[in-house]
């Protein structure tokens, strides 16, 4: 990162205006540098970092041993400014890194899949007009999203076709639907769609994994999201679905508006604005929810509420595109804390090893938890 794009992000932290993304970033800038010399002692930073932790709301503080590290980073960001023209922040590679080679966190990648079953892979897909569907032009923008525009020339009645985007372990993907939703996608998800909802009754869509949807408000037209377990219906609203066939439960979580989910055997429930519907062996269930936990993903980070070691490393193993084994009696107990989803696999390990609960063994991408 060069010196004036660092220094411009330092400024934003200070007057809070980062983003979570840029947040991760500042976070895994620290890490790396921090392995040189500051003009700072250890035992001041440790002292300012213990009373930024007690001023934590709930202390959710990742991994007790590295907290205070994490903690001296904030302090390091709101000083640094001043010393700014007196360091260099030329990338360095850290220092003795425990697992060798390191898995780097996952990227915007995705594939768009056509009805007429051509396949275009939207990583290297040049910006601009990728296919053109019965009146219907893909395209992708600057910024790597794909939406659907009409064309201008008149086509008469618009045959809708089906399209999908998926994502492999290790990819993520932001779309535009023709309808102007909003979908954010997470690692291996496939979501099918039409390419227009033109002279439809219902807009409606097929999620496997998960996805984070903005739905744009039409009263006369639902959005149904369709699982294989169970459909959600809104007419404008953001909510995600988690529905990864390897998880034990289908979870959906409601940020604002109004949901009806509804189970393969008949079962209803509407959510409200905080609450999630848990589908589980066909039982339904509402409770409160935990947004922050829901949409940490896409925010881009990892949050853990009392979360067992095997669930969090079902998500890891999804972002990172590993294989994970476990020797027996691995710790049952109970992980709280955050840590960006922009870090190697490296860092969140060694913070995960930081409770002394779990450690690990890497041999190329397979990740062994040992007790």
């Amino acid at each position: 990162m060069r010196k004036q794009e660092l220094k411009n992000l330092f400024k934003k932290y200070h007057e809070g205006k980062c983003t979570e993304e840029e947040k991760a970033l500042l976070e895994a800038w620290y890490l790396q540098f921090n392995e040189h010399d500051l003009d700072i002692t250890t035992k001041r930073i440790k002292a300012i970092g213990n009373n930024i932790l007690r001023e934590l709301p709930g202390n959710h503080t990742l991994f007790r041993k590295i907290g205070v590290r994490l903690a001296a980073a904030a302090i390091l960001i709101g000083i640094i400014l001043t010393v700014t023209l007196r360091l260099s922040f030329q990338y360095q590679p850290p220092k003795n890194t425990a697992y060798k080679p390191d898995i780097a966190p996952g990227t915007n990648t995705a594939t768009l899949t056509l009805s007429n079953g051509k396949k275009i892979n939207l990583t290297n897909a040049v910006n601009g007009k990728l296919a053109n569907q019965s009146g219907i032009q893909i395209i992708k923008t600057g910024s790597g999203q794909i939406t659907y525009q009409p064309t201008a020339e008149p086509t008469g009645a618009t045959e809708t076709q089906t399209n999908n985007i998926s994502t492999p372990k290790g990819g993520q993907w932001q779309l535009t639907l023709p309808d102007g939703s909003k979908v954010w996608l997470n690692s291996a998800s496939v979501l099918t769609y039409p390419s227009t909802f033109k002279d439809q009754k219902e807009r409606t869509v097929q999620l496997s994994g998960e996805a984070y949807f903005e739905v744009a408000k039409d009263k006369l037209h639902p959005f149904i999201v369709k699982t294989d377990q169970q459909s959600v219906t809104v007419l404008g609203t953001h909510f995600n679905i988690n529905s990864y066939p390897d998880e034990p439960a289908v979870k959906t979580t409601l940020a604002e508006g109004r949901v009806k989910v509804s189970t393969r055997t008949g079962d209803t429930k509407f959510l409200i604005p905080g609450q999630q519907a848990v589908l589980e062996k066909d039982a339904l269930h509402v409770k409160e929810a935990d947004i922050e936990e829901a949409l940490a993903w896409k925010n881009g980070y990892f949050r853990f509420n009392d979360e067992s070691i095997q669930s969090i490393m079902r998500k890891l193993s999804r972002w990172y595109n590993i294989d994970v084994q476990y020797v027996p009696d691995v710790s049952k107990d109970g992980l709280n804390g955050k840590i960006s989803r922009f870090k190697n696999i490296s860092q969140v390990l060694k913070a995960l090893e930081a409770t002394q609960t779990v450690h690990f063994k890497v041999e190329g991408r397979r990740v062994t938890v040992l007790k």
